[in-house]
């Protein structure tokens, strides 16, 4: 178990992670790297995000993301697939990540040393049944320091990630439904990720029948910050906690400034 200095980080440290790992995701930079590859605007996401694991067919990458219908898989990944093969999509999306890290982390103090951390974690943590996280643990790393922080942002966002998919499934929750949870998601952020409003009203219905929505949604965020801590209190010593922790942190206060 993690000592509760070890699951304060854990929680700390959640926002930065989730927000800046996924920033590049829907920048200006990984635009024109789509054009540039000749992929539809919106596409590299999917395409390169999943191509780490070759070319799992539209329903399977539908279940690996979680939370968009699977009608956008089958109507956007086909064409990307066919234009740009696995190897060339992984390449183009961590390209994207790097020049949205040459953009806008450029000024971070000591970028590699935070990159470090986090490559750490990213090393000790286990990937069995996280498919995202295992693909993109072993996908090759950027040398810039900048670039690197960029990537390991990205790649220990998907270990998060695929450990709350875990602890959702343990309390019954499909990832629509803790979206529907989230203060900070609901209705308009399910309308955001390509929900029509029917199904969107219908996912609703369905997550406020299954009763205590909030609880387990609150359960499944405590449980996913102990496995967090978990890895955060065998890998990192309490000094290097607390440094990731301040790194990150500032990493996030600056994150307003971050387009």
């Amino acid at each position: 178990m993690a000592d509760e200095a070890a699951i304060v980080v854990a929680r700390e440290i959640r926002g930065p992670v989730q927000v800046l790992g996924g920033k590049f995701m829907t920048s200006p930079e990984l635009a024109e790297v789509e054009a540039e590859v000749g992929l539809s605007p919106r596409s590299l996401y999917l395409r390169g995000r999943s191509a780490v694991l070759g070319d799992p067919p539209p329903k399977v990458v539908a279940e690996l993301f979680g939370i968009f219908p699977s009608w956008l898989f089958e109507y956007a990944l086909p064409p990307a697939t066919a234009a740009l093969d696995a190897a060339s999509a992984v390449r183009a999306y961590s390209r994207s990540s790097a020049n949205w890290g040459r953009v806008n982390l450029s000024g971070v103090d000591d970028p590699g040393r935070s990159a470090d951390l986090l490559f750490r974690l990213v090393d000790a943590a286990d990937a069995s049944g996280l498919a995202l996280f295992a693909g993109w643990q072993l996908a090759e790393r950027p040398a810039d320091d900048v670039e690197r922080l960029a990537f390991a942002l990205m790649v220990f966002r998907e270990f998060r990630g695929g450990i709350h998919f875990a602890a959702l499934r343990a309390v019954g929750l499909t990832v629509p439904e803790a979206v529907v949870a989230d203060p900070e998601g609901g209705r308009g952020r399910l309308l955001r990720t390509a929900w029509s409003e029917e199904a969107a009203d219908g996912l609703i219905a369905a997550a406020e029948a299954k009763g205590e929505l909030w609880q387990r949604w609150r359960q499944a965020e405590d449980l996913t910050d102990r496995r967090v801590a978990e890895l955060l209190a065998v890998t990192l010593t309490g000094d290097e906690q607390e440094e990731l922790r301040r790194r990150l942190g500032a990493l996030r206060a600056a994150s307003a400034l971050i387009s």
